[in-house]
Order: C-alpha cells, then structure tokens, then sequence
C-alpha cells in the first residue's frame, strides 16, 4: 500500500508548501523537493526486485459496487520514469530554490501546483488501471495548464497554456474512448492483463488503439499536435526543465511504451508510430536550427527527440525497446541540463537570444563545461548516455536484422533517424556556440556570476549523463532488459553498452557528427535556405483554423437559436416534446403497445370536497394570468396558482413538500417585485390571430400528454413501489423526519446534483460581476508589456551586428521576444 502512500504525500506536501512560502520564500522549494527525493531513493531500492521479476503492487477500492479499483504497479518501465520524475524532478526543485526571488508574484501558488503535477505525473507511470491512468493523464493536464499560465497577467502565458490544455485534454477524451473500447474487448481494465493477453485483433480494436495514439501523440507534442510545445516556453524556466524535459512531454512516449508489448503487432499501430515519430523528428530538427532564442531552439529539439522516442518505443522489436529505456533516460538528463543552464544564462544576463550573447564560456567555465556534455549527449557523442541510445537506435533498424519489421520499412525508419541525429548534432553545436562562444560582431552584456548552488543542478545531471554512459552496461542495461524481455529477442539479444566494436551503426554515427558537423558551418546557408522556403508546415495554422472554425459555428448556431425570445423557447421545448415522446405515445396506443386502465382502475375525480376548491383556483388564476395586460397583477396571480399547488401537497399529506413551496413562491415573489420596478407596467406586445391560436392550441396540446402520460404511468407499475421500504429503512439511516431523510440519504445524489447547479449558477453569476475589473487590471500591465517590447525590438534594430531571426510561428505571441524582457518575463 506504499504507492498511494506516495501520492498521498505529495498531495500533503502541495497543501502545506503555500502557506510556507511567505516564511521560507524560494526556499520552500527545498521543502517540496524531499517527497520526491524520498519516492526516488525508495524506487531505487527496490529496483533489484523488480529487475528480479516481482513488481511493487497495490490495489485501492475507489467504487466497489461498480467493480472500479485503482491499481498500482511498478516494473522496469516504471522505474526509468519515476527516476525522470521524481530523481531529476528533485533536482529541478532544488534549482528552483535559486533561480526565484523572494518577490515572485504567486510563488506558494506555483510551488503547490508543481508539487501537484509530480503526484499526478507519478500516478501516470505506476497505475495499472485504465480509469486510474486516465484521471492522472487529466490531472497532469490541468495542472500544467496553471504552470504555463503562472504569469497569467500576460496574454502571451493565458493563450499558450489554453492552446496546451485545448490540445493535450481534448485529445484526452478521444483517449478515454479508446480506452473503454479496450477493456470492453480485453474483459478487463487493468492494463498489465490487457499486454499480457490482449484482445484478438478486430475493426474495434484497431479504432480503439487510434484513438489511444492520438491522446499519447497529442501529450508527446507529435505532429501536426507539436504545435503547443515551443508556445508553452513562456513558462519559468524550472517548469519547463520538469514539464517539457523530464516529465509531462514524455508520459505520450510512456503510453506507448506501455501498451506496445501487447499491441504493436495490431495493425495500423506500427504504421502510424513510425510515421508520425520520423515526421516528427524530421520536423523538429529543421526547426530548431533556425531559432535565436535559446529555449526555443531546445524546444524544437525535444519535438525532433519526442519524434525519435516514440519511434523507439512503439517499434514493438526487442533492441528497439532496449534502446528505448537508455534514449529516455538519455533525454531527460541532456535535456534538463540544457534548459536550467538558459536559466541560469537569462537570469544573470537577462536575455536568451543567441546574437546578444557572447563570452559566457570565458566568464562561467563550468556551467559552460555542463553545457557540453548536455549538447554532446543529445548530439550523440562518447562516452554519453545519449551516445548509447542513440546507437541502440541506429542498430535497432539496421534492415533485416530484426524480426516484425521487413527490409524497406527498416530501412526507410533507419534513414529518417540518420537525417533527424545529423539535425540534431547541427542544432546541438548551435545550442554550444549561442550560448557560450565568444562572438566579435556582438557587444557584452553584463554577466554577474552565480552563486555555486545556483549552477549545482546543472553540473550534476550533465555528470549524471556521464556516468551513466560509461557505465551504461552496468546501470541502465538491466533496467532497459527487463522491459524488452516480452518482446521477441535475436539470438544474441542486443545491449546498452559504450562499445560494440566495428557494427553497421558506429559507421552511421561516425556519417552523422560529419554531416551535423557540415550542416553548423554552413549555417547561414540553411538560414537562407529556410527563410526562402514557404512556411507551408505551419501546425498552429491548423490549430488557429479550427478555434476560428468552432467560433464561427457557435456564433451562427445561438444567433438563431437564442433569439431571446422567451415564447420561442417554450415553443421550441413544447414542440420538441409532442413530436418525439408525444408522438410515440400516441402510436403505441393505437397499436395496443400501452395497456389502458381497466374500467375499476378508473380515473377518480377527487379524493377530498377541498381539491375541487383548490383545482377551482388553480384553474382560474391560470386562465386570468394569459389574460392579464399589467405585469404586476400578472405576478400576483402567478403567485396565488403556486400556492393553490401547495395547497394540493398539504391536502395530499405532503405539508414539507407544501411548506417547501410556499417559501420559494415568496422568496421568487419578492425578488420579480424588485425587477417589475424597472420594467414598464404593461406588457407591450401580446400574440394576436393565427400566433395566439398556435400558442393556446400547443399549451393545451402537451398540457393532454402529460396527464394523459401521467395516467398511463401511475397504472403501469409492475412492481410495489421503492417508498414502501422507506419507513422502515429511515430508523437504520438515524434519522426522524422521513422526507429529511429521503432527500439526506436515499435521494443523496440528486441533492448533491442540486448543489452542483446552485454553485455553478453562483460562479457564473461571480464571473460576470468581476468580468469588467479583471479586464481593466490585466489590460493596463499588457499595454505597458507591448510598449516594452516594442522599445527593447527597436533598440535592437538599431544595434550593429547580426539581428535575431526572424519570429517563429510556432511560439505563443511574445515568446520569440521573451529574451528581451529578463528573468521577470521568463
């Protein structure tokens, strides 16, 4: 029972860290470090049993009368992402401690949504529940929408984490679909039975297994889904080193890894892993060798990485998950050194952007020495983890070396992942060069030097990089074994080590760092070259087309539809009900369908004299209200036919019921007194020849279905009535009223229901109140943002030297100039 012991100490940790912050400040990020250095330390011991083939496991009823249980489980698979998520996550924590000032708008809010997102992000990786991994996968969604937005008085922040959250939770739902449509065809939920005995091969099962992809590949930002990635870079920089590093961006390539034991071999699985992967790759890469700013330039190239682990990961043959688990591991530790040195960078220099930069390296020795055994391990050079994944993923698709794939797709794989590594060493040298090189053209900023905490994190995962390469044989092969072990193996199975010898794939390495080299020097050609070309590839485009699209459509649809006419609208209900429910009841009485009361089950006319007196009332104040000019008589007699209503419920013995209505009579009584103040006294208009016959015709048309329905009903009963049971049932409930107890206990769920819409109305209400001051108070900062901007663009321009590329499309407004604006605009 440790696993939801785990969660459960996160989500303490969330709740108490905001209130911490105004006594610790940034320090608080230490606080919120310890539950994920302890969920680390104890993986880590327990790996060795795993590894052994005995899995952590835990199970917790959630709604044991539907069968639904939440499952835990920790493999080897497990324990890679829970060493990204929580080890490097532990490490970015405490590099956040740093990087924020005590003066940080909204600090306790973000350091208990992050602590929130590692928690749902641990139960993606360790539940074996279907249900369970889905409400993680959404938790993670929501709470990485409030980290993107942190900064949420700027539009550029509130528009990149909606187009995230519209993205990554909308593909979610097609997500849940599939999932459903899976447990239906496996026979079970739980996701370890479904891979180890999955469900023979059907139409239903391949669209269940599409609609799977699409919310894996939108999390994983695949293309054309990519979009929303480099656009959420306006986050701080510590989120973007936790979510789009090591964590959120790679529970996509989690999924697939996870469920690719049991379904790569259903077609069109693989197909559209291994294009939709290699597109991705391609794609990323050729965009990240044009970015001037820093992060987004290692945004684009976690895109190109994300396309080669889904490759890997979905490729279904036993190297090829081999290779998985060391490129994961490889990515998560190169990448979050990469993005916490542009942090340290920005907030000591206050810009990211490669042509302001110059002569950090001499100035910051060894962040700078950090920062190339990153960029060298996401190039894929010895003796780096990356250089050991990446030549498993060379060697994974050398033709006709491994069952399940033929020769031609091998092959054609093999080539996108040549091309995708020599973009990547291109970029990577990019990445060293901006950043660090000594530029003549360009003029120094100043550069004070950071504390040695500050680069601390830094420099211990581009060490831990390091020695998990050299010892990668030793340390990550047994991990990457364990996972592979269901997938078919060669004869000589395939293992992660630092040397192999003379093969197929050191050649192809050796072609790459040749061809990358080739491709940095010539970069201001390939500049040319991607300024000449279209921007044809533009996913946001799409993105933007179909919001407009849904726009437009909504726009049309209430214009017509909401004509704000209240008759109308009746009309519309009250017509609805007679063509549909009327008449299909109206058919199955004419075909002897409905059984009409025998003549002793007959119609009675009252139970008491007084009903007579009060349906004499009830009728009259109803014919008098249609025929009233003045609105305020109008009112009273509305009024008066309510309490005849109430006066039937007392006659009925329903006196709670009665009183119940009676107290919403007046209160709804005095309120339209109020608003009949303002309106004139008089209706205005009133329905007159064919309209007015209409309307009296209808009303007393569905006024016969329901009576008539009513009737029908009341004799149809087949079985004695659930009220019968609830005298007796109310004493074992604790209670002595039995209506209070009937709504309390037996009728819980409607009440809670009632509750719901209550509350919903009061936010609503809420929202429109405060709609016009929030604008005004975010509107003036965003003014003053721009004109900013706008100062910083021209005094740029005016400077000598090498001006910044052009604004990326990719990127949410703003963030291609976010170097301009210092740590604040991070």
């Amino acid at each position: 029972m440790l696993l939801p012991l785990v969660i459960a100490l996160h989500a303490l940790t969330a709740v108490v860290t905001p209130p911490l912050t105004r006594i610790l400040g940034p320090r608080v990020f230490l606080v919120a470090a310890l539950p994920l250095g302890l969920t680390a330390a104890w993986v880590l011991a327990r790996t060795p049993g795993i590894l052994r083939g005995h899995p952590v496991e835990a199970s917790v009823p959630w709604a044991p009368a539907l069968g639904i249980v939440l499952d835990f489980r920790v493999d080897a698979l497990s324990v890679a992402m829970v060493l990204l998520v929580s080890g490097v996550g532990a490490v970015i924590f405490c590099y956040a401690a740093a990087y924020f000032h005590r003066g940080e708008r909204a600090l306790g809010r973000l350091v208990g949504v992050l602590v929130l997102f590692a928690a749902a992000m641990f139960g993606v990786v360790t539940a074996d529940n279907l249900f369970a991994l889905y409400v993680f996968w959404e938790l993670t969604s929501v709470s990485s929408f409030l980290l993107v937005a942190h900064a949420d008085q700027r539009e550029s922040a509130r528009r990149a984490a909606t187009q995230a959250l519209v993205t990554t939770a909308g593909s979610g739902l097609l997500m849940l679909i599939g999932f459903i449509l899976l447990g239906h065809l496996g026979g079970t939920y739980r996701i370890s039975e479904l891979v180890a005995d999955p469900p023979p091969g059907s139409p239903w099962l391949s669209a269940a297994l599409v609609l799977v992809l699409v919310g894996a590949f939108a999390k994983s930002a695949q293309a054309p889904l990519h979009y929303w990635l480099p656009a959420a870079m306006v986050a701080p920089t510590p989120v973007s080193a936790y979510l789009h590093a090591a964590a959120m961006v790679k529970g996509g390539v989690y999924l697939v890894a996870r469920l690719a034991p049991g379904f790569a071999d259903t077609d069109p699985w693989r197909l559209l892993v291994l294009v939709f992967g290699a597109a991705t790759m391609i794609l990323g890469g050729w965009r990240a060798l044009r970015q001037d700013d820093l992060k987004l330039l290692l945004a684009f190239g976690t895109v190109s990485q994300l396309g080669m682990l889904t490759v890997l990961a979905g490729a279904g043959t036993h190297t090829a998950a081999v290779a998985a688990i060391g490129a994961l591991l490889a990515h998560g530790l190169f990448k979050a050194t990469l993005f916490l040195t542009v942090g340290v960078i920005d907030h000591q220099a206050g810009t990211r952007s490669i042509s302001r930069l110059t002569g950090v390296g001499r100035r910051m020795p060894l962040l700078a020495a950090a920062a190339a055994l990153g960029a060298a391990s996401m190039a894929g050079l010895p003796p780096l983890l990356g250089f050991v994944g990446k030549e498993a993923a060379l060697e994974a698709f050398v033709p006709g070396a491994h069952p399940g794939l033929s020769a031609t797709a091998s092959a054609a794989v093999l080539a996108c992942l040549v091309l995708g590594s020599v973009l990547t060493f291109a970029y990577s040298a990019r990445f060293l060069w901006g950043a660090f090189a000594d530029k003549d053209t360009v003029a120094p900023v100043p550069f004070p030097r950071p504390g040695a905490a500050f680069t601390a994190a830094p420099v211990l995962l581009a060490a831990a990089g390091l020695l998990l390469g050299v010892s990668a044989a030793a340390t990550v092969d047994p991990v990457a074994q364990s996972y592979a072990a269901p997938f078919p193996a060669l004869l000589h199975p395939y293992h992660l080590a630092l040397w192999h010898g003379p093969t197929p794939a050191l050649a192809l390495s050796a072609l790459v760092v040749a061809a990358g080299a080739l491709l940095f020097w010539k970069r201001r050609a390939v500049t040319r070259l991607q300024n000449a070309m279209p921007n044809w590839y533009e996913a946001e485009a799409g993105y933007n087309a179909v919001i407009q699209a849904i726009r437009w459509t909504a726009f049309h649809v209430t214009s017509r539809t909401q004509t704000g006419s209240l008759p109308v609208y009746l009309g519309i209900i009250l017509a609805t009900v007679l063509a549909l429910p009327g008449v299909r009841l109206a058919a199955a009485l004419l075909g002897g369908d409905v059984a009409v009361p025998a003549e002793g089950d007959g119609l009675r006319l009252w139970d008491s004299p007084l009903e007579v007196v009060v349906v004499l009332i009830v009728t009259v104040t109803a014919v008098a209200t249609v025929r009233e000019h003045r609105r305020f008589p109008a009112l009273i007699l509305i009024s008066a036919l309510g309490f005849g209503i109430a006066g039937l419920f007392v006659l009925h013995g329903a006196p709670d019921l009665a009183l119940t209505l009676v107290l919403v009579e007046t209160l709804t009584t005095i309120i339209l007194v109020f608003v009949l103040r303002r309106l004139p006294a008089t209706f205005t208009t009133r329905p007159n020849g064919w309209p007015k016959r209409l309307t009296v015709l209808m009303c007393a048309a569905a006024g016969t279905f329901l009576a008539l329905t009513l009737w029908l009903a009341s004799h149809a009963r087949t079985h004695p009535p659930v009220s019968l049971g609830y005298t007796g049932r109310a004493a074992e409930a604790g209670g002595d009223n039995l209506v209070n107890v009937i709504i309390a206990d037996f009728r819980a769920l409607d009440t809670l229901g009632e509750v719901v819409v209550l509350v919903t109305a009061a936010v609503a209400v809420a929202s429109l109140v405060l709609l016009n001051r929030r604008d005004r108070i975010i509107r003036a900062p965003e003014a003053d943002d721009w004109e900013e901007t706008a100062q910083a663009d021209s005094a740029a321009s005016d400077r000598p030297g090498p001006q910044p590329a052009a604004p990326d499309p990719l990127a949410a407004p703003g963030a291609n100039h976010a170097h301009r604006h210092g740590p604040k605009e991070d």
